[in-house]
């Protein structure tokens, strides 16, 4: 298998958990599992196999230079990848499974998703910010009802 199927395979079942979010609503259970879940423990067992069983000759965790030279090997920069895939689909369910349980609206959740996909912790920013706005909200009605 090339790299370039791998890197379109694991696209492809990234976007599918993607997609499985934006149904979400809908069928909260089967997202959970799907897209909160079973894809990034596929991916991230793929992640695995390819950290152990494809070594980098070169690079480390160092330096900034080191990390340049070790995302210049490609199995490395496929392992990068795929972490990115497998850890932004798990943050964007939490972010559905979050909003589920405070019972956040998915109108407001849904710019969070594909700014999550996109750009990782600014999506996350913006779903603590509307999250934090929540609480705001509660604990300020809890005080001035007592």
């Amino acid at each position: 298998m090339t790299y370039e199927v791998l890197f379109s395979g694991v696209g492809i079942l990234a976007i599918c958990g993607w997609l499985t979010l934006l149904i979400s609503p809908w069928v909260p259970v089967w997202s959970d599992r799907i897209a909160g879940y079973g894809i990034p423990i596929g991916l991230s067992v793929i992640y695995l196999l390819i950290v152990t069983l494809l070594p980098t000759e070169t690079g480390n965790f160092d330096s900034f230079a080191g990390i340049v030279e070790l995302f210049s090997e490609p199995q490395a920069l496929m392992a990068g990848w795929i972490h990115f895939l497998a850890f932004d689909l798990f943050v964007g369910a939490w972010i559905c499974r979050k909003a589920r349980q405070q019972s956040i609206s998915f109108w407001l959740v849904l710019p969070c998703l594909p700014i999550t996909f996109l750009f990782g912790p600014a999506g996350l920013l913006v779903f603590l910010a509307i999250l934090g706005v929540r609480y705001a909200r509660t604990a300020s009605s809890t005080h001035s009802a007592a």
